[in-house]
């Protein structure tokens, strides 16, 4: 089960953006954050703070990483050659869970760790359940036969919010798919502006 259920949604009013770009946002009906201090105007944000919201937003977004996981991804992204803040983005976006989540198989993110935790998704004809597994560029993902007709994946499938970004090759006939090429931080679909190269510099105080 994924850690955060009835919160998730406190993400988007604390940062005062539709982090998913859900029409099931409270920012759609209520733009203030959340607490009965809510309505009060926040203040301008320090360099400090912008880079913190920078990191709040995009670690958010990909559901309920732990801090421990995630610096840990940017540490691994520090040691490649090029911009480690698209090497940021590109490590965050070969989680299986997020190219479960990318190929439309399921409809939210959070929906996307409990989907492949509970053994719903097999790489390479093998089944894998750690949402943090590394997909490979060629890997072939695929919901398993028995798991193509909950009503989870069919709202997935179905889903008009988004389309399958082009680094992402999903067949829904066969619900498999396949990781084309790492994406750059402009390929990704992000429904907010995300700023990678802050969280760089939050980390590298």
């Amino acid at each position: 089960m994924t850690k955060r259920i009835r919160a998730k949604h406190k993400i988007d009013r604390r940062l005062q953006e539709n982090v998913w770009g859900r029409s099931k946002s409270p920012l759609n009906k209520r733009n203030s954050r959340p607490g009965q201090h809510g309505e009060r105007r926040a203040g301008k944000l320090s360099d400090f703070g912008q880079q913190l919201k920078a990191k709040q937003k995009l670690k958010g977004y990909y559901g309920s990483i732990t801090e421990r996981q995630f610096h840990r991804l940017y540490v691994e992204a520090t040691r490649l050659k090029g911009s480690t803040s698209e090497h940021l983005i590109g490590l965050l976006e070969r989680r299986l869970d997020a190219v479960v989540y990318r190929a439309k198989f399921v409809p939210t993110v959070f929906a996307a760790r409990q989907f492949v935790s509970h053994g719903h998704v097999t790489v390479n004809g093998r089944r894998v359940t750690i949402p943090s597994y590394r997909v490979k560029i060629g890997d072939t993902i695929e919901v398993r036969e028995k798991s193509r007709q909950l009503p989870l994946v069919l709202e997935g499938v179905k889903s008009a919010e988004r389309d399958v970004p082009d680094y992402i090759e999903a067949d829904h006939n066969k619900y498999t798919a396949r990781l084309a090429r790492v994406p750059a931080l402009a390929d990704v679909p992000y429904p907010v502006h995300m700023e990678p190269n802050l969280v760089v510099e939050f980390y590298s105080r």
